[in-house]
């Protein structure tokens, strides 16, 4: 039986489950104190990817992980809905990221699992740096309708993260309905956004579906034809701070321009 470490401990070997978990870890611990991430920690849907590298990595399956011997575990999905209680039991603390749904849940998140794994000031800086780049967003003079778009022909409205970082960027959502849904097509033959919020377009893993709505003529036109703001997907793959990226693109993106990503993390 291993003996449980409590997180703020500082604990020396963190293993990491899931790729959401990942960027956490890297964010805010030092490389000395990493025993392993998940294979995804250097994909390029990984915002953390560039620090990720050189870093062991680990199936989160149990066997791969216990064999390790690590002091504590993080993860977000990772290991399955049983995970947390399945380590407790063999004697390892874990610590499980909360769910954000707003900015405000962002940075609870950030807060809490930096105090979590001893470093509450890493934490509290990323939070600061959040919200001073939100008070320094430009309102736009007048008010402009984005539509989310992703290459599997994927929106949504009201109640998801996407759309309160299309409200913090100061735009208003063209997806009038809640929840996740396929691209309005039937709307969009009528009625038209000011402009394209295009994620995952510079990503092999969600590549056009050809039955999907995003390979539909009407879909492809909006893409033509109006301003596009292309959004690294790593920006919006997981509920961190890096969605301060995709905010900051959307408001800054001027009418009749399309706005490319930064190559550089």
């Amino acid at each position: 039986m291993q003996k449980k470490v409590a997180p703020a401990q500082k604990a020396l070997r963190i293993v990491s489950l899931d790729f959401c978990s990942d960027q956490f870890v890297l964010k805010l611990v030092d490389r000395s104190r990493i025993l392993a991430l998940s294979p995804d920690a250097v994909k390029d849907f990984s915002y953390m990817r560039e620090a990720a590298k050189g870093l062991p990595h680990v199936r989160p399956t149990a066997e791969d992980v216990l064999i390790l011997e690590p002091d504590l575990i993080v993860r977000s999905y990772g290991g399955g809905p049983n995970a947390e209680g399945f380590f407790n039991s063999a004697g390892v603390p874990v610590i499980t990221l909360g769910w954000a749904s707003d900015i405000d849940g962002i940075m609870s998140v950030m807060r809490k699992t930096s105090e979590k794994l001893g470093e509450p000031e890493r934490g509290l800086a990323v939070v600061n740096d959040m919200q001073a780049r939100i008070s320094a967003l430009k309102t736009p003079s007048a008010q402009r309708e984005a539509l989310y778009m992703t290459p599997t022909g994927v929106t949504t409205g009201e109640g998801s993260l996407i759309h309160e970082m299309i409200v913090t960027a100061g735009l208003t959502n063209f997806q009038t309905q809640p929840g996740w849904r396929s691209l309005p097509l039937e709307r969009l033959v009528y009625d038209k956004p000011d402009m394209i919020a295009a994620a995952f377009f510079d990503s092999n893993v969600n590549d056009t579906d050809a039955w999907g709505s995003a390979n539909h003529p009407i879909a492809r036109a909006q893409m033509a034809n109006l301003p596009t703001v292309s959004l690294q997907g790593a920006w919006t793959s997981c509920g961190g701070w890096f969605l301060m990226d995709a905010i900051e693109a959307l408001a800054a993106a001027p009418l009749g321009q399309n706005r490319e990503p930064p190559r550089d993390l």
